[in-house]
Protein backbone atom coordinates (compact mmCIF):
# COMPACT_ATOMS: atom_id res chain seq x y z
CA UNK A 1 0.00 0.00 0.00
CA UNK A 2 1.24 3.68 -0.99
CA UNK A 3 -0.29 6.25 1.50
CA UNK A 4 0.18 10.04 1.88
CA UNK A 5 0.37 11.17 5.10
CA UNK A 6 -0.82 15.41 5.26
CA UNK A 7 0.89 16.84 8.09
CA UNK A 8 1.09 20.25 9.90
CA UNK A 9 2.94 18.72 13.00
CA UNK A 10 6.21 17.19 12.04
CA UNK A 11 10.24 17.39 13.02
CA UNK A 12 11.64 19.24 13.91
CA UNK A 13 8.90 20.46 16.12
CA UNK A 14 9.30 18.61 19.42
CA UNK A 15 5.31 16.97 21.00
CA UNK A 16 3.34 14.26 21.51
CA UNK A 17 1.80 14.40 17.70
CA UNK A 18 5.00 14.53 16.06
CA UNK A 19 6.42 11.58 18.36
CA UNK A 20 2.86 9.53 17.55
CA UNK A 21 3.43 10.02 13.40
CA UNK A 22 6.94 9.42 13.66
CA UNK A 23 6.53 6.17 15.56
CA UNK A 24 3.66 5.50 13.39
CA UNK A 25 5.10 5.74 9.78
CA UNK A 26 8.50 3.86 11.08
CA UNK A 27 5.99 0.99 11.98
CA UNK A 28 3.96 1.12 8.47
CA UNK A 29 6.70 1.08 6.66
CA UNK A 30 8.46 -1.55 8.69
CA UNK A 31 5.11 -3.41 7.43
CA UNK A 32 6.08 -3.11 4.10
CA UNK A 33 3.79 -0.31 3.03
CA UNK A 34 4.94 3.33 1.44
CA UNK A 35 4.51 5.70 2.95
CA UNK A 36 4.83 9.65 2.14
CA UNK A 37 5.11 12.31 4.72
CA UNK A 38 3.93 16.14 3.32
CA UNK A 39 4.81 18.38 5.88
CA UNK A 40 5.78 21.70 6.64
CA UNK A 41 9.46 21.31 5.89
CA UNK A 42 8.87 21.01 2.40
CA UNK A 43 7.92 24.65 1.68
CA UNK A 44 7.98 28.28 2.41
CA UNK A 45 7.58 28.55 6.04
CA UNK A 46 6.14 31.43 8.57
CA UNK A 47 6.20 30.98 12.35
CA UNK A 48 3.19 30.20 13.85
CA UNK A 49 1.91 33.09 15.96
CA UNK A 50 1.84 32.46 19.96
CA UNK A 51 3.65 28.81 19.37
CA UNK A 52 7.13 29.19 19.35
CA UNK A 53 8.93 26.04 17.46
CA UNK A 54 5.99 25.44 15.15
CA UNK A 55 6.37 26.61 11.76
CA UNK A 56 3.08 26.83 9.32
CA UNK A 57 3.72 25.74 5.76
CA UNK A 58 2.58 28.51 3.00
CA UNK A 59 1.70 28.28 -0.79
CA UNK A 60 1.26 24.49 -0.57
CA UNK A 61 -1.75 23.95 -2.85
CA UNK A 62 -0.47 22.86 -6.17
CA UNK A 63 2.46 20.55 -4.70
CA UNK A 64 0.16 18.63 -2.53
CA UNK A 65 -2.49 18.25 -5.38
CA UNK A 66 0.56 17.35 -7.59
CA UNK A 67 1.25 14.92 -4.67
CA UNK A 68 -2.15 13.50 -4.27
CA UNK A 69 -2.57 12.81 -8.05
CA UNK A 70 0.34 10.77 -8.18
CA UNK A 71 -0.22 7.09 -10.05
CA UNK A 72 -0.11 4.33 -7.07
CA UNK A 73 -1.45 6.13 -4.44
CA UNK A 74 -3.94 3.99 -2.63
CA UNK A 75 -4.59 5.97 0.55
CA UNK A 76 -4.68 9.37 2.18
CA UNK A 77 -4.61 10.41 5.67
CA UNK A 78 -4.71 14.21 7.09
CA UNK A 79 -3.26 13.75 10.67
CA UNK A 80 -3.88 17.94 11.71
CA UNK A 81 -6.22 20.58 10.71
CA UNK A 82 -3.77 23.27 9.71
CA UNK A 83 -3.20 24.80 6.56
CA UNK A 84 -1.79 21.25 5.04
CA UNK A 85 -4.26 19.42 6.17
CA UNK A 86 -6.66 22.12 4.23
CA UNK A 87 -5.01 22.32 1.33
CA UNK A 88 -4.95 18.12 1.35
CA UNK A 89 -9.10 18.54 2.33
CA UNK A 90 -9.55 21.03 -0.63
CA UNK A 91 -8.30 19.11 -3.03
CA UNK A 92 -9.48 15.86 -1.97
CA UNK A 93 -13.00 16.78 -2.28
CA UNK A 94 -12.51 19.04 -5.38
CA UNK A 95 -11.42 15.41 -6.96
CA UNK A 96 -13.63 12.37 -4.98
CA UNK A 97 -10.76 11.22 -3.34
CA UNK A 98 -11.96 9.57 -0.23
CA UNK A 99 -9.52 10.28 2.87
CA UNK A 100 -9.65 9.71 6.33
CA UNK A 101 -8.43 11.95 9.29
CA UNK A 102 -6.79 11.43 13.15
CA UNK A 103 -8.03 14.07 16.36
CA UNK A 104 -5.04 15.11 17.99
CA UNK A 105 -5.17 17.78 19.39
CA UNK A 106 -8.10 19.72 21.31
CA UNK A 107 -7.76 22.96 18.57
CA UNK A 108 -10.70 24.83 19.94
CA UNK A 109 -9.51 24.76 23.51
CA UNK A 110 -6.31 26.33 21.88
CA UNK A 111 -7.61 28.99 19.55
CA UNK A 112 -9.61 29.84 22.43
CA UNK A 113 -6.90 30.26 25.40
CA UNK A 114 -4.82 31.76 22.27
CA UNK A 115 -7.33 33.79 19.95
CA UNK A 116 -10.63 34.16 22.45
CA UNK A 117 -11.78 32.30 19.91
CA UNK A 118 -15.64 31.28 21.05
CA UNK A 119 -15.65 27.49 21.53
CA UNK A 120 -18.66 26.91 19.93
CA UNK A 121 -16.83 28.37 17.09
CA UNK A 122 -13.77 26.38 17.43
CA UNK A 123 -15.62 23.26 17.60
CA UNK A 124 -18.55 24.32 14.20
CA UNK A 125 -14.72 24.93 12.37
CA UNK A 126 -12.78 21.62 13.66
CA UNK A 127 -16.18 19.62 13.04
CA UNK A 128 -16.30 21.10 9.60
CA UNK A 129 -12.91 20.13 9.01
CA UNK A 130 -13.62 16.18 9.57
CA UNK A 131 -17.34 15.73 8.32
CA UNK A 132 -16.24 14.46 4.97
CA UNK A 133 -13.75 11.97 6.26
CA UNK A 134 -14.33 8.58 5.97
CA UNK A 135 -12.74 7.83 9.19
CA UNK A 136 -11.62 10.23 12.46
CA UNK A 137 -9.59 8.33 14.51
CA UNK A 138 -9.38 8.86 18.14
CA UNK A 139 -6.72 7.76 20.66
CA UNK A 140 -9.18 7.75 23.74
CA UNK A 141 -12.52 6.34 24.22
CA UNK A 142 -13.16 9.80 26.09
CA UNK A 143 -12.34 11.90 23.99
CA UNK A 144 -13.86 9.70 21.09
CA UNK A 145 -17.36 9.96 23.42
CA UNK A 146 -16.82 13.83 23.76
CA UNK A 147 -16.58 14.15 20.43
CA UNK A 148 -19.44 12.11 19.23
CA UNK A 149 -21.64 14.00 22.20
CA UNK A 150 -20.43 17.54 19.84
CA UNK A 151 -21.91 16.15 16.87
CA UNK A 152 -18.43 14.56 14.92
CA UNK A 153 -19.40 11.37 12.98
CA UNK A 154 -17.52 8.46 11.33
CA UNK A 155 -15.03 8.13 14.55
CA UNK A 156 -12.93 5.51 14.86
CA UNK A 157 -11.23 3.94 17.44
CA UNK A 158 -7.46 4.28 17.81
CA UNK A 159 -4.72 3.25 20.16
CA UNK A 160 -1.34 4.61 21.87
CA UNK A 161 1.27 3.24 21.65
CA UNK A 162 5.38 3.51 23.58
CA UNK A 163 8.77 2.34 22.73
CA UNK A 164 9.15 0.20 25.59
CA UNK A 165 12.95 -0.77 24.58
CA UNK A 166 13.42 3.25 23.88
CA UNK A 167 12.50 3.62 27.60
CA UNK A 168 13.91 0.76 29.67
CA UNK A 169 12.88 -0.04 32.61
CA UNK A 170 14.82 1.09 35.81
CA UNK A 171 13.62 -1.13 39.36
CA UNK A 172 14.64 2.30 41.43
CA UNK A 173 15.58 5.78 40.07
CA UNK A 174 18.54 6.57 38.82
CA UNK A 175 20.81 9.41 39.33
CA UNK A 176 21.09 11.24 35.68
CA UNK A 177 24.41 13.66 35.54
CA UNK A 178 22.81 16.42 33.93
CA UNK A 179 20.32 16.71 37.02
CA UNK A 180 22.99 15.72 40.02
CA UNK A 181 21.64 14.67 43.32
CA UNK A 182 18.38 16.18 43.91
CA UNK A 183 16.68 16.05 47.43
CA UNK A 184 13.87 13.28 47.21
CA UNK A 185 11.45 12.62 45.47
CA UNK A 186 11.78 13.71 42.24
CA UNK A 187 8.69 15.37 40.79
CA UNK A 188 8.73 15.74 36.82
CA UNK A 189 6.77 17.99 34.38
CA UNK A 190 7.36 16.88 30.66
CA UNK A 191 5.39 18.89 28.09
CA UNK A 192 4.61 22.33 26.36
CA UNK A 193 5.11 26.07 28.97
CA UNK A 194 1.66 27.16 28.08
CA UNK A 195 -1.14 27.78 30.15
CA UNK A 196 -2.96 25.17 28.44
CA UNK A 197 -1.25 22.77 29.75
CA UNK A 198 -1.66 23.84 32.94
CA UNK A 199 1.87 23.66 34.27
CA UNK A 200 1.02 25.71 37.49
CA UNK A 201 -1.20 23.59 39.23
CA UNK A 202 2.48 21.24 38.73
CA UNK A 203 4.04 24.63 40.17
CA UNK A 204 2.26 25.42 43.01
CA UNK A 205 2.19 21.73 44.32
CA UNK A 206 2.77 21.93 47.95
CA UNK A 207 5.16 18.68 48.34
CA UNK A 208 8.20 17.91 49.02
CA UNK A 209 11.15 17.08 47.51
CA UNK A 210 12.66 19.33 44.13
CA UNK A 211 10.52 19.29 41.03
CA UNK A 212 12.05 19.34 37.34
CA UNK A 213 10.59 20.69 34.08
CA UNK A 214 11.04 19.55 30.55
CA UNK A 215 10.12 21.85 27.99
CA UNK A 216 9.81 25.22 26.58
CA UNK A 217 6.96 27.58 25.56
CA UNK A 218 5.55 31.08 25.77
CA UNK A 219 5.32 30.81 30.00
CA UNK A 220 8.91 29.94 29.89
CA UNK A 221 10.74 32.87 30.94
CA UNK A 222 7.80 34.25 33.34
CA UNK A 223 7.38 31.00 35.16
CA UNK A 224 11.31 30.48 35.63
CA UNK A 225 11.52 34.11 37.31
CA UNK A 226 8.72 32.95 39.78
CA UNK A 227 9.27 29.35 40.57
CA UNK A 228 13.29 29.90 40.90
CA UNK A 229 14.15 26.49 42.60
CA UNK A 230 12.60 24.32 39.84
CA UNK A 231 14.83 22.45 38.11
CA UNK A 232 14.71 23.71 33.85
CA UNK A 233 15.89 21.74 31.55
CA UNK A 234 14.56 22.87 28.74
CA UNK A 235 14.04 20.82 25.69
CA UNK A 236 16.05 17.74 25.70
CA UNK A 237 17.11 15.49 22.90
CA UNK A 238 14.96 12.20 23.45
CA UNK A 239 17.90 9.80 24.28
CA UNK A 240 18.25 12.81 27.37
CA UNK A 241 14.73 12.66 28.09
CA UNK A 242 14.66 8.82 28.68
CA UNK A 243 17.24 9.54 31.34
CA UNK A 244 15.16 12.02 32.99
CA UNK A 245 12.18 10.09 33.07
CA UNK A 246 14.21 6.89 34.86
CA UNK A 247 15.76 9.64 37.15
CA UNK A 248 11.89 10.84 38.56
CA UNK A 249 10.47 9.50 41.59
CA UNK A 250 6.91 10.58 39.56
CA UNK A 251 5.56 12.20 36.81
CA UNK A 252 2.85 15.11 37.25
CA UNK A 253 0.50 15.40 34.32
CA UNK A 254 -1.55 18.82 35.26
CA UNK A 255 -2.96 19.30 32.03
CA UNK A 256 -6.82 18.66 31.64
CA UNK A 257 -7.64 18.85 27.95
CA UNK A 258 -5.01 16.25 27.35
CA UNK A 259 -6.03 14.24 24.22
CA UNK A 260 -3.31 11.35 24.11
CA UNK A 261 -0.55 12.14 27.07
CA UNK A 262 2.54 10.13 25.65
CA UNK A 263 4.29 11.28 28.28
CA UNK A 264 2.71 9.37 30.42
CA UNK A 265 3.35 6.24 28.73
CA UNK A 266 6.99 7.03 28.01
CA UNK A 267 7.24 7.50 32.36
CA UNK A 268 5.42 4.42 33.07
CA UNK A 269 8.01 2.27 30.88
CA UNK A 270 10.59 3.56 32.66
CA UNK A 271 8.80 2.50 35.93
CA UNK A 272 8.27 6.17 36.84
CA UNK A 273 4.27 6.40 38.21
CA UNK A 274 1.90 9.19 37.33
CA UNK A 275 -0.11 11.69 39.23
CA UNK A 276 -2.87 12.90 37.33
CA UNK A 277 -6.21 14.53 37.44
CA UNK A 278 -9.56 12.04 36.25
CA UNK A 279 -9.97 13.31 32.84
CA UNK A 280 -10.08 11.87 29.49
CA UNK A 281 -6.15 10.99 28.59
CA UNK A 282 -4.63 10.45 32.25
CA UNK A 283 -7.98 8.04 32.90
CA UNK A 284 -7.29 6.48 29.33
CA UNK A 285 -3.46 5.74 30.28
CA UNK A 286 -3.75 4.54 33.49
CA UNK A 287 -6.96 2.34 33.52
CA UNK A 288 -9.77 1.81 35.31
CA UNK A 289 -9.12 0.76 37.82
CA UNK A 290 -5.80 2.77 37.60
CA UNK A 291 -2.60 1.18 37.52
CA UNK A 292 1.00 2.29 37.32
CA UNK A 293 -0.18 5.62 38.76
CA UNK A 294 -3.31 7.57 40.84
CA UNK A 295 -5.70 9.93 39.91
CA UNK A 296 -7.64 12.36 41.46
CA UNK A 297 -9.00 15.54 42.22
CA UNK A 298 -6.57 17.04 44.19
CA UNK A 299 -3.60 16.74 42.58
CA UNK A 300 -1.12 16.67 46.00
CA UNK A 301 -3.68 13.52 46.89
CA UNK A 302 -2.96 11.63 43.49
CA UNK A 303 1.12 12.76 43.86
CA UNK A 304 1.21 11.20 47.26
CA UNK A 305 -0.77 8.27 45.81
CA UNK A 306 1.80 7.87 43.13
CA UNK A 307 4.75 7.63 45.20
CA UNK A 308 3.31 4.16 46.77
CA UNK A 309 2.85 2.97 43.34
CA UNK A 310 5.22 0.20 42.58
CA UNK A 311 7.44 0.71 39.32
CA UNK A 312 7.08 -2.69 38.03
CA UNK A 313 3.38 -1.96 38.08
CA UNK A 314 4.14 0.85 35.89
CA UNK A 315 6.20 -0.83 33.81
CA UNK A 316 3.76 -3.55 33.34
CA UNK A 317 0.82 -0.81 32.11
CA UNK A 318 2.97 0.61 29.45
CA UNK A 319 3.78 -3.00 27.81
CA UNK A 320 -0.02 -3.28 27.13
CA UNK A 321 0.69 -0.23 24.64
CA UNK A 322 2.26 -1.36 21.15
CA UNK A 323 3.12 0.83 18.37
CA UNK A 324 2.57 -2.45 16.51
CA UNK A 325 -1.25 -2.63 17.51
CA UNK A 326 -1.39 0.90 16.90
CA UNK A 327 -0.48 0.84 13.57
CA UNK A 328 -2.59 -2.46 12.91
CA UNK A 329 -5.60 -0.30 14.07
CA UNK A 330 -4.67 2.48 11.75
CA UNK A 331 -3.89 1.00 8.80
CA UNK A 332 -7.14 -1.39 9.42
CA UNK A 333 -9.03 2.28 9.30
CA UNK A 334 -7.69 3.53 6.11
CA UNK A 335 -10.07 3.47 2.91
CA UNK A 336 -9.48 3.50 -0.88
CA UNK A 337 -8.26 7.37 -2.15
CA UNK A 338 -10.44 6.46 -5.38
CA UNK A 339 -13.48 4.18 -6.32
CA UNK A 340 -12.47 0.15 -7.37
CA UNK A 341 -9.20 1.18 -6.13
CA UNK A 342 -8.22 -1.86 -3.18
CA UNK A 343 -5.36 -2.79 -1.14
CA UNK A 344 -4.51 -5.74 1.17
CA UNK A 345 -4.09 -5.85 4.68
CA UNK A 346 -3.49 -9.23 4.80
CA UNK A 347 0.41 -8.85 4.95
CA UNK A 348 -0.48 -5.83 7.25
CA UNK A 349 -1.77 -8.20 9.66
CA UNK A 350 0.76 -10.99 9.68
CA UNK A 351 3.27 -9.08 9.96
CA UNK A 352 1.92 -7.05 13.44
CA UNK A 353 0.96 -10.11 14.96
CA UNK A 354 4.62 -11.27 14.71
CA UNK A 355 6.09 -8.27 15.85
CA UNK A 356 3.25 -8.01 18.87
CA UNK A 357 3.81 -11.15 19.76
CA UNK A 358 7.60 -10.56 19.54
CA UNK A 359 7.45 -7.53 22.25
CA UNK A 360 5.23 -9.42 24.38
Amino acid sequence: MKLILVTDAWLPQVNGVVTTLVELVEELKGLGHSVEVVHPGLFPTRPCPGFRGIDLALFSGKAIAARLDEAGVDAIHLATEGPLGWAARSHCLKHDLAFTTSYHTRMPEILHAALGVPLWAGYALTRHFHKPSSGVMVQTSGMLGMLADKGFRNLRSWAHGVDTQFFQYRETPQVHPALGVLARPVSLYVGRISNKKNIEAFLKLDVPGTKVVCGVGPREKDLKDRYPTVRWMGLLPRMELAQVYAAADVLVMPNQIETSGLVMLEAMASGTPVAAFPVHAPSEALGTPPKGGVLHRNLAIAWYGALSVPRHEARNRALQFSWAYASLMFAGHLVPARPGSRFSRSATVGMAITKISSET
